[in-house]
């Protein structure tokens, strides 16, 4: 068969990186093994990393962060360019550490250097929507979702008569805990003696819950904010928010229509059952991640790619096509962040 273009001929390599944490100058190094990774990078058709880390000049204020404030000289985009990084996803839980303003600017700054990024924007359909990398063998798209954020961090979308929020792509979740009897009584009696039951149906009343339904109390309860059911086995189960999955196809689907490739990132700091624990984290992915992952490919995406937890997880190939659940840390130069609030020294003593 007869091709014109060299990305009819269906192979492409490209290059996934986990979380780039950089706050220092990359071309100082010259050590074998590093120069052997860069040269990786370059020779890769289309190279890809997270991009977890602010880039700004202290413009904006900070926002309230249970880890570290990122923040990184702007020139230092540079560096990833020249390792050979041609696009970056930019939605993760440190995306709103030093508020919208941060943010965009840092989105700004990627812009200035043509370095593609997707999962962020000024509004919800810019936060879904593709970069595209075009390359000799094919044109590669990228799309981007952190399940772990801030509600001020969530992209929303507009309306013809109001703009909408600028922000991260929210890859939503629920949570249910599922108890035996004793405990659900248990916690049944506390929600009552303690008045958070009448307290929820007042909200309900007043429409302080949007159109939440009472729950049926002989199976169901929502104790401190989170939901209880009755079972007869103890478990933590994780499920995809519909309305984020409905919402992220369609932008799927459009994008197959403009490239040959197309790649999905996750940030997800979220876990399974089961595994070690590894700081906040455990080994295991959560069910509703493994569930997005193979649906994404379901969905046509060549490859999956999940970072956050800053160790490596699984490998899966789902349909001929790799699942990466955790690349880990692809440059974490945490330590060398320049400058904290003062709430950052005060957490640690």
């Amino acid at each position: 068969m007869t091709t014109i273009y060299d990305a009819e001929r269906r192979d492409i390599s490209i290059a996934l990186g986990g979380d780039a944490m950089i706050t220092r100058r990359m071309q100082n190094f010259k050590e074998e093994r590093f120069l052997k990774l860069v040269e990786i990078l370059r020779d890769a058709d289309v190279s890809l990393v997270n991009l977890e880390m602010l880039f700004h000049d202290f413009e904006s204020s900070w926002q309230w962060s249970s880890a570290t404030y990122t923040r990184s000289d702007p020139h230092n985009l540079d560096e990833l360019k020249w390792m050979g990084i041609n696009a970056v996803t930019a939605a993760n839980n440190h995306s709103f550490d030093y508020s919208e303003g941060g943010f965009l600017t840092t989105l700004e700054h990627c812009r200035d250097i043509d370095l593609p990024y997707a999962g962020g924007g000024r509004d919800l359909d810019e936060a879904r929507s593709p970069a595209y990398v075009d390359s000799a063998r094919g044109r590669v798209a990228v799309m981007g979702a952190t399940s772990t954020f801030s509600e001020q961090s969530r992209a929303g979308a507009g309306r013809p008569d109001f703009r909408g929020r600028p922000g991260v792509n929210a890859l939503r979740h629920d949570i249910t805990h599922h108890v035996q009897q004793d405990v659900f009584d248990a916690l049944r009696k506390a929600n009552l003696e303690l008045g958070y039951e009448e307290e929820h149906a007042f909200h309900r009343h007043f429409g302080f819950r949007g159109n939440e339904d009472a729950p049926d109390h002989s199976t169901e309860i929502d104790f401190l904010d989170n939901k209880f059911i009755l079972d007869e086995e103890y478990a933590i189960r994780t499920a995809l928010n519909e309305e984020d999955r409905l919402g992220i196809s369609n932008w799927i689907r459009g994008t197959q229509k403009m490239a040959d490739w197309l790649v999905y990132g996750v940030h997800c700091h979220e876990s399974g059952p089961d595994g070690d624990f590894h700081g906040h984290s455990r080994l295991s992915p959560p069910h509703f991640l493994t569930d997005f992952a193979r649906w994404t490919i379901d969905q046509g995406c060549a490859a999956f790619v999940g970072h956050g937890p800053h160790f490596l997880r699984g490998i899966e190939i789902y349909k001929n096509r790799p699942i990466f659940y955790s690349l880990g840390n692809f440059i974490f130069q945490n330590e060398s962040v320049l400058w904290l609030p003062p709430e950052a020294y005060s957490r640690c003593g």
